[in-house]
């Protein structure tokens, strides 16, 4: 409710900052008469006109920001129980995520994003490997290990796991020094 009422806010404060800005300019460049009595009129008028106009830009801008959609960015999930209710964050399960892909020898450099769908928890994991193991039955592990490892931890249905291989690490060439 309050971000609602926030957005109403925000819109009539830009609504109203536009008009006062409109009419400022119709003045200032002489489309409504008006009279003044100041001996440097012509450096006031510039300064207002300028002034008036960064207004103008600047209440369109949030104009538009008020009265666009916004994206249904999820931070938790929420589960009901019959003791009460539960939020997990969204990082608590990425965190999980890493937790789990870094048990495998040869998983180095993870990062996890976790989108929460209809059907579940889509998952996607970015790693890089060592190489010194097969890709496709490391994912594969992976991909069991993390799934198994969130639904059982979190008790919330996943419904895919995307493994991405970013790159193969070098691994450091060590010349041997004889004395």
């Amino acid at each position: 409710m309050a971000k609602v009422m926030d957005r109403l806010l925000l819109f009539l404060y830009s609504l109203s900052i536009g008009i006062i800005s409109i009419l400022a300019i119709l003045l200032l460049s002489g489309a409504i008469p008006y009279a003044i009595s100041i001996e440097d009129e012509r450096v006031v008028w510039f300064a207002s006109l300028i002034i008036a106009g960064v207004l103008l830009l600047l209440s369109l801008r949030v104009f538009y920001i008020s009265i666009r959609r916004s994206q249904s960015v999820q931070h938790s999930i929420d589960q009901r129980t019959e003791y009460g209710d539960i939020q997990i964050s969204v990082d608590t399960i990425e965190n999980l995520c890493l937790k789990a892909s870094s048990r495998f020898r040869g998983m180095q450099d993870l990062k996890a994003r976790v989108r929460v769908l209809e059907s579940g928890l889509d998952i996607t994991i970015r790693a890089v490997v060592d190489g010194e193991r097969s890709i496709p039955v490391l994912t594969s592990e992976v991909q069991k290990g993390v799934h198994d490892h969130v639904e059982e931890i979190t008790g919330i249905p996943v419904s895919n796991v995307s493994v991405y291989i970013a790159n193969v690490s070098q691994s450091p060439s060590f010349k041997s020094r004889v004395e």
